[in-house]
């Protein structure tokens, strides 16, 4: 049994965080077209938030207003994941758990149960099983500190699905459910639909979502939506990447900031994320990112913007700081954060 480096092995949804790092990983060759490979990484934050949005380890769509102004500071590593991907022939298996699961005792063990991220099998274009949304273009998400960075900009969900995929073209039926309504009558899978053009120059994908969607007061409500997201190369190794959302997408997008539906109406919903990545050396590269939501019924407008500053000490260890500001507009309040992060990629 050999083991080795295999420097870019982990699947895009490993890819969501300090991506100008190596993300390497350790391969087992088993012979006979069976391999075996671990990987993920440690990472740490140390992070400060202060304003009259209530402290997050890191924003989503959704924040809780305060009265008053706080300020409060957290040293955590939940975000440290580990996978494993085993490939026999046709067939990959791949599962991988983060640390953002219940728990987590400040006041002695901090003992953070750890929780399920993917875990999916795919043979010849038909994936099974957990993941990101078909709906998403991971490599639209920028480079933060902050994980993932301006959520409410992005299309971010991982569910259970059937998905096939042949060339850039990819169709799914996903799981069902409606985000303030009535779930028990959530009978008809969603479904997804998307194309990506990929070349040198980068990728840009389409991408249209129908779903069913059921009210508290039992009233049923057919919902469409659609999305274009991409990463495109501009100058040497810098990249532009562009989000951009509308439609009855509910739950799909924003992290919690978007209901389905409200009441007995569907919300419409519109969310778009913007941010450039410069490349000041071959390992000290900066971002700057702005991402927003607005909402029809509700009335929801919410805003992040971060700049940040990562430097690679080795291929491997990447360290960064960010500053930024979430923002609940519809109500007037706002939180400033600075977090510093360091990850070591297995």
């Amino acid at each position: 049994m050999l083991a080795s480096h295999a420097k870019s092995f982990a699947l895009a949804g490993s890819l969501l965080a300090f991506s100008g790092s190596a993300l390497s990983g350790y391969e087992f060759d088993l012979g006979n077209d069976n391999k075996l490979i671990f990987g993920g990484y440690i990472k740490v934050d140390a992070r400060y938030v202060d304003g009259d949005v209530a402290y997050k380890d890191f924003w989503t769509g959704g924040g809780t207003p305060l009265e008053e102004s706080a300020s409060q500071f957290r040293i955590f590593a939940n975000e440290t994941r580990f996978n494993t991907k085993y490939i026999h022939g046709d067939v990959t298996g791949f599962i991988e758990m983060d640390f953002f699961g219940s728990g987590g005792n400040q006041v002695v063990s901090n003992s953070t149960s750890p929780r399920i991220r993917h875990a999916f099998v795919s043979y010849k274009g038909v994936l099974a099983g957990q993941t990101w949304t078909t709906f998403m273009n991971t490599s639209a998400i920028p480079e933060s500190a902050d994980f993932a960075g301006a959520l409410v900009g992005l299309s971010f969900v991982r569910q259970g699905q059937i998905r096939y995929s042949m060339g850039g073209f990819q169709v799914a039926v996903e799981n069902p459910e409606t985000f303030g309504g009535d779930t028990s009558n959530d009978s008809i899978p969603d479904v997804i639909g998307k194309y990506t053009f990929k070349g040198d120059w980068g990728n840009v994908n389409v991408s249209v979502l129908g779903r069913e969607l059921n009210t508290e007061g039992g009233n049923s409500e057919t919902a469409f939506g659609a999305s274009v997201a991409g990463k495109i190369y501009t100058f040497g190794k810098d990249d532009f990447r562009f989000q951009y959302h509308q439609g009855e997408l509910g739950r799909y997008i924003s992290g919690g900031a978007s209901m389905d539906v409200v009441g007995e109406e569907v919300e419409d919903t519109t969310a778009w994320l913007a941010a450039y990545r410069h490349y000041w050396t071959d390992t000290l590269r900066s971002t700057a990112l702005y991402g927003q939501v607005e909402t029809d019924v509700s009335d929801v407008k919410r805003s992040q913007w971060g700049v940040n500053l990562f430097q690679n000490l080795t291929k491997e260890l990447a360290i960064g700081f960010e500053v930024g500001q979430f923002k609940m507009e519809e109500v007037d309040k706002d939180s400033v954060y600075g977090q510093f992060s360091m990850r070591y990629a297995l």
